[in-house]
């Protein structure tokens, strides 16, 4: 087993052939390792049985103290005008914004129409602003999302595009992941195979730590349907500028 290219048998050992590094050491290599491949271990968020349970109040409380005891244990002065009231905007920032999309309750609910013009090439949404967090670190990914469908005879409210988008990302999540939970989301709903959705971001984990590497960015596709054809998908690529 190799752990960034490196082999667990090439660490140091003592005279009886036992790895020096303890159980912590190497848990730590491994959930490091995990970390930096941004492997995903599933398409659905990891999420337990009773993960709704508690209600927001409860939940913004219970993330209050325990994000207080974090800052304290930083060495931060929480008597400080500037920090004391830090704690309670964290926990209200995770649960009402940066996480809410992990709460069903907040799922979009879709706005659709009879495709009474008889439309039937592609809609384009493109450029729809993706402000999600890495689930290996908890810091932002930044990006864009392009989202397109050929109507199989209803359309949606274009607005409900961008929220569909927001919602899935507003959760801890893996980049290929989302793009994956978008396009299904969007088949199920316009009851149709022809979608596609590709997403162009930043992650800060790996612009502001690791490898700090501030120039990369990471593009993830779904094509179904009718974006299987290479002539369509070079149609939409050309539509949101990204063909040579």
């Amino acid at each position: 087993m190799k752990l960034n290219g490196t082999s667990l048998n090439s660490l140091p050992h003592n005279k009886n052939g036992k790895n020096l590094h303890s159980d912590a050491d190497l848990n730590d290599l491994l959930t490091d390792e995990m970390g930096e491949s941004h492997a995903a271990t599933s398409l659905e968020t990891p999420l337990r049985e009773d993960a709704f349970e508690l209600d927001d109040d409860l939940k913004i409380e219970l993330i209050e103290k325990h994000f207080r005891e974090i800052m304290n244990i930083l060495g931060l002065d929480l008597t400080d005008d500037s920090l004391k009231g830090s704690p309670r905007r964290v926990a209200k920032m995770y649960v009402k914004e940066t996480f809410s999309g992990l709460n069903p309750a907040n799922k979009p609910a879709p706005t659709l129409f009879e495709n009474k013009f008889g439309y039937n090439q592609m809609l384009v949404e493109k450029d729809i602003t993706v402000h999600s967090y890495c689930e290996h670190h908890f810091v932002p990914i930044l990006g864009k999302a392009h989202v397109a469908y050929i109507s199989s005879g209803k359309v949606i409210g274009l607005s409900k595009l961008n929220r569909i988008v927001q919602y899935f990302a507003k959760r801890p999540q893996v980049q290929e992941r989302l793009t994956v939970q978008i396009a299904n989301e969007l088949k199920q709903i316009l009851e149709t195979e022809d979608v596609a959705v590709i997403i162009d971001a930043k992650h800060l984990c790996v612009s502001t730590r690791g490898v700090n590497d501030v120039e990369s960015s990471t593009v993830t596709a779904a094509y179904h349907g009718k974006f299987e054809d290479e002539a369509t998908r070079q149609e939409l690529l050309r539509y949101i500028g990204t063909t040579n």
